[in-house]
């Protein structure tokens, strides 16, 4: 999600992250900042983003993320995959074989 995010929209900040999650699922989907940011930093580890700190428009410090080349690929990668999960789930919902 966070990979989505970050493709869709681009470089944002933790929070907004966050926030854009919440939005789009409508309420479904809420990360606390305890769940959100050792995610960003393993993703950051894995070089699929990439972060750097900057001052916001509300003139506070804050670390920005993007998505990298790597996290572009790892992110088709995994469009591809959720949207094969996708098609078996709806036929297991359609009962198809």
């Amino acid at each position: 999600m966070v990979l989505q995010t970050l493709g869709t929209i681009g470089e944002q900040h933790g929070y907004a992250i966050a926030e854009r999650i919440e939005q789009v699922s409508k309420g479904a989907i809420q990360l606390n900042m305890g769940t959100l940011y050792p995610a960003l930093v393993r993703l950051e580890q894995r070089r699929w983003i990439r972060g750097r700190w900057a001052v916001t428009t509300n003139k506070r410090r804050a670390r920005l993320y993007s998505l990298t080349a790597a996290g572009q690929k790892k992110l088709e990668l995994e469009r591809s995959d959720w949207k094969q999960m996708a098609g078996f789930m709806e036929r297991l919902l359609n009962n198809e074989s």
